[in-house]
């Protein structure tokens, strides 16, 4: 039974586990065993149990077949001790379990794990605004402003166009300040955020991040406070790693040749050396992912079928951590990766392959939830075995994210031209204003070629109607919008009378003296008179 796919969203864990407690129930085979001369029906032995379970997590989406038979057996342990399973007497509540002939069986109900009730977006949950044009005005704005798409009717029209009817308005340029850093430091926290909602596909972060826990400090020192291979630089050298571990981690990454002289060399040396290094991190009182992070992370893990969404997802989410934070996984990934393509270095543990053994060594030491969840172990294998293998990509500075953030500063920090009477729209001038409600493609030409032609027809009649205007005026307006718009004008006036309407042909007056002959008596024919000449 593979199960089905539990894609990202709130409380992942929670649903992964209560998904493989309904697959192990409603699968594994149960049968009569015979103990001590006495039959036990509908029970199954710890190692049927092992067995099966093993495949199911190989098998499962959610899983995949790098799940070992110990952490198999690790789980069975949780399950007993929350009354998943329970031995044919009854018990349960220890992690007794050993993979071994001993009896267990499922109780009549199996303890589902309840998905916490989901806080309101508005009230733990609320992305810091990104700052705007009118930011800088002095003109506060609250937090929470219904956001409208720009609608564009006549009166907008003729004040942002009104250089394409003949009339050119006075205008100024406004000079803005230079940006706060508090600003900047928004900005970057605002669209970090968004960007990782979008490559994660939710339509809210809601129940994954808190975003007060999220600072914009270390975002900024994790994108620029770098050395040339990419590792954070720190500027407090007490939150760095002690001299004796980078030591130890040095000598094991380039080994042989990274192994001081002055050091003791004897066999199993290099063993000393990692487990030096393993009892450092082993000591740690939060994971290098540190745990608010914990549930963003374990979202990824549905991704990993995906490797580019996937690569993509942890750069953001890396950019997150504290900066000291970042550094540490930066040089232990490092450190992973050299050993298990080292050829040279003799193998570290005669029982496990060298792979294996860095996984299972440093997982709960960069990835484990506060409270102990009980699928942390294979959870937190399967994503650092994803990032050991494409370490070199994933704590690398996203290019899209910095190269958005970038442009939209450079935004900010430009002049305006501000027309006299012109309202200034945030939507308008600045391209990255996002709206409550996201439409989609189809939508938005929809609306963008009802709204604009909607407002232009209206134009195009305010011109008609407007008995201020002259005529000549008028005509001349009308031809300009005319070749603009001919579309439009030509539904307006689809034939010659139309259009001939507008202007009525006006009685033309005759001159005064024109008008006295007229109503005079006709003239009558003339007549030849004789000459008088003799």
């Amino acid at each position: 039974m593979e199960g089905k796919m539990i894609g990202p969203g709130p409380y992942r864990a929670t649903k992964l586990w209560n998904e493989i407690i309904k697959l192990f129930r409603g699968g594994m085979p149960l049968r009569r065993h015979w103990v001590h001369f006495r039959s036990y029906d509908n029970s199954f032995t710890a190692s049927e149990a092992v067995d099966y379970l093993h495949q199911l997590l190989k098998r499962n989406h959610n899983f995949g077949p790098e799940v070992t038979r110990y952490q198999t057996l690790q789980l069975l342990r949780k399950f007993l001790k929350n009354h998943v399973i329970e031995d044919i007497k009854g018990r349960f509540g220890r992690e007794d379990f050993e993979d071994n002939g001993q009896l267990y069986r499922f109780p009549p109900r199996s303890p589902l794990k309840p998905l916490p009730k989901r806080t309101p977006c508005k009230e733990i949950n609320s992305f810091p605004r990104i700052p705007q044009w009118d930011d800088y005005e002095g003109v506060p704005e609250p937090d929470h402003v219904p956001m409208k798409p720009l609608v564009l009717n006549s009166e907008n029209w003729n004040k942002r166009h009104s250089i394409a009817i003949g009339e050119v308005p006075r205008c100024k340029l406004i000079q803005r300040r230079e940006i706060e850093p508090r600003h900047v430091g928004q900005v970057w926290k605002s669209m970090t955020l968004t960007h990782l909602q979008r490559v994660l596909g939710l339509s809210s972060l809601d129940g994954v991040l808190d975003a007060t826990l999220v600072h914009s400090k270390h975002i900024m020192h994790n994108v620029f406070s770098v050395n040339k291979q990419g590792v954070v630089i720190l500027k407090n050298k007490a939150d760095d790693l002690p001299h004796w571990v980078l030591s130890a981690m040095k000598c094991l990454a380039n080994w042989p040749n990274g192994s001081d002289a002055r050091q003791p060399m004897y066999p199993g040396f290099e063993r000393d050396v990692f487990r030096t290094v393993a009892e450092y991190f082993h000591r740690l009182r939060e994971p290098l992912l540190t745990f608010h992070l914990y549930e963003v992370f374990v979202n990824i893990l549905g991704l990993l079928q995906k490797q580019q969404v996937a690569s993509e997802a942890l750069q953001v989410c890396c950019l997150l951590l504290p900066s000291a934070n970042r550094r540490k996984l930066q040089l232990l990934m490092r450190l992973m990766g050299r050993v298990c393509h080292n050829p040279t270095l003799p193998p570290l543990n005669d029982a496990i392959a060298t792979r294996t053994l860095m996984v299972q060594t440093f997982s709960r030491c960069i990835l484990r939830s506060a409270d102990e969840v009980d699928l942390d172990e294979l959870l937190a294998t399967k994503l650092v075995t994803f990032m050991m293998d494409h370490h070199e990509d994933i704590l690398k500075v996203p290019s899209t994210l910095q190269r958005s953030v970038e442009d939209h500063l450079s935004h900010l920090r430009r002049a305006q031209i501000k027309y006299a009477g012109a309202d200034t729209d945030t939507s308008v001038l600045s391209p990255s204003r996002s709206f409550c409600r996201q439409i989609s493609r189809e939508e938005f030409e929809e609306q963008r070629v009802t709204a604009s032609q909607g407002a232009m027809a209206e134009l195009l009649e305010n011109i008609i109607q407007d008995k201020n205007m002259s005529v000549k005026d008028k005509k001349k307006k009308l031809k300009q919008f005319q070749r603009s718009h001919p579309d439009i004008y030509k539904r307006r006036f689809p034939t010659a009378e139309s259009e001939a309407a507008v202007f009525p042909e006006r009685t033309q007056r005759l001159k005064p003296q024109m008008m006295f002959l007229a109503l005079r008596k006709p003239l009558q024919p003339f007549q030849r008179s004789w000459s008088f000449r003799a």
